[in-house]
Parts: C-alpha cells; structure tokens; sequence
C-alpha cells in the first residue's frame, strides 16, 4: 500500500566504545493511512527517540523506515530535508509561532514556502482556521490569544500543506486540562475529515484514549499494544491505565 509507513527492525544507539546507550531496539510497526496513532511509555523508554527517526530530525543506526516505496533512512541529507518539507507536518508541547505574525499569517507562511498560488493558499488557510475554530483570532497575534488557541493554530500550520504524516510530541504538555481536551478533539477531528494520519507521543493516558491504536514502549523495545476497536473512550483509557501500572508509565491528567 503506497501510504502505509513501515518501520522495520530499527535500532538507535547513542555513544561509543564500552559506553553505549540502545534507545531503540529492534522495533518493527505499520502505520496505515489514516490512522490515529499513539506511542507510550516512561521517560527514558525511547518513544521521542522514536518519533525523531520517523519525522527524520535523527537517522536510524540500523534497520529502515519506508514511506510507500522510499526508504528514508537512505535518503542523502538534502533529499532528506526536501522529504521532510513535503511529507511531514509538526505539533510540539512548544508552539513554535512568530510572534510578529498574526495567527492567519504563521499559517499562511508554511504554504508560502512552498510556492503555492496566493488564491489555494487563502482558500486553505480560511479552512484550516474555521476546521480548528479559530477564525475569530485570525487577526491577532499569538502573544494575544491563550494556550490552547496558539496550539491549534501550530495544528492549522501543520496541515496545511496536506502532509503524509502529522507527528506531535506530547501535544498537550503545555495546556490545562479543558484545552487539552479541545486540542485532542481536534485532532480527532482532522484524522476523520482529512483522513489525516497522525503520529502521537504523550505520557499521558487521557491524551492517548483518542487514539486508534497505542504502542507501549519500555527499554526500547514494544512491549504492548493497545487497538481501541470498539470500545468506548472511557474503557480504551481504562485499558491504558492497567497497561502504564505495568510500564511504569505515568497516568496523569485522567479524568
């Protein structure tokens, strides 16, 4: 399948010589168009490890990772860098926004850079501001609107260019609990409008319950997987709860 990303057998290694450091150890997964995806564990388990090798910030040390038909992992540095511009679309805990800009011009330049006409451009960015319902600050700077408004709008930046991949790393680490659950439902929102696929880390448990599907990471290796299924939000998390007590996850923000 074109837009299934494999990973297949990866492994990161950090340090030489008698002082080595595996993060990630032979870790093999799919993940289908589409779908909404979590990964978990305890700090030092190599789940962010893991995410900078799939958004390319970090190179495997063995094993590839295959986007359709590309292996990224044998991509030169340049090729990588004009991958990652076309394919990938990044939500940080920090927002990343220019506080010179506007809300509606931080969104609009990540399409600029790509030479889009003016007129796709405004017609994407007037519906990435009503999708994630922040057309009312669209005029404002960032400095000038709350936690949760500036995360939404590093969402709207994100997908604006249609990426193949959204990766957020602990997406809601910076926001109190009820812009937590807005932000999550946006997300949520996105993967069944845009079919977006989207690549999640979070330590936290009621951030996770969104998910499709979690990976449970422990010393580097897979050691659970979660498929939500049927099931409703409350038991997925109730799920994911009796799983982290076995990790040594941590299970904050449950509500």
């Amino acid at each position: 399948m074109q837009d299934t990303i494999r990973v297949c057998d990866v492994e990161k290694y950090y340090g030489s010589g008698g002082n080595v450091t595996k993060a990630v150890d032979r870790v093999s997964f799919t993940v289908q168009k589409g779908e909404f995806m979590g990964v978990m564990g305890a700090s030092g388990s190599g789940k962010t490890t893991l995410l900078n090798m799939l958004s390319t910030i970090d190179r495997v040390t063995a094993g590839h990772i295959y986007y359709g038909d590309v292996d990224i992992t044998e991509l030169s540095e340049n090729k990588v860098s004009d991958f990652r511009k076309n394919n990938l679309g990044f939500v940080f805990q920090e927002y990343n926004l220019l506080d010179t800009l506007t809300i509606e011009e931080n969104i609009v330049l990540a399409m600029a850079v790509h030479k889009r006409g003016k007129g796709e451009i405004q017609k994407r960015c007037d519906e990435m501001l009503r999708l994630l319902g922040i057309e009312e600050v669209r005029d404002k700077f960032p400095y000038q609107v709350s936690g949760g408004q500036k995360q939404r709008c590093a969402c709207a930046r994100a997908l604006a260019n249609r990426p193949r991949l959204l990766l957020a790393d602990e997406p809601t680490g910076a926001l109190d609990s009820r812009s937590a659950q807005t932000l999550l439902e946006t997300f949520t929102q996105m993967n069944t409008e845009l079919d977006a696929t989207i690549f999640m880390v979070t330590h936290d448990a009621f951030s996770a319950s969104y998910c499709h599907r979690i990976l449970f990471l422990k010393d580097g290796k897979i050691f659970h997987e979660l498929v939500r299924g049927e099931r409703t939000r409350r038991e997925f998390l109730n799920e994911i709860l009796d799983v982290l007590a076995l990790t040594g996850g941590e299970p904050s923000h449950v509500k």
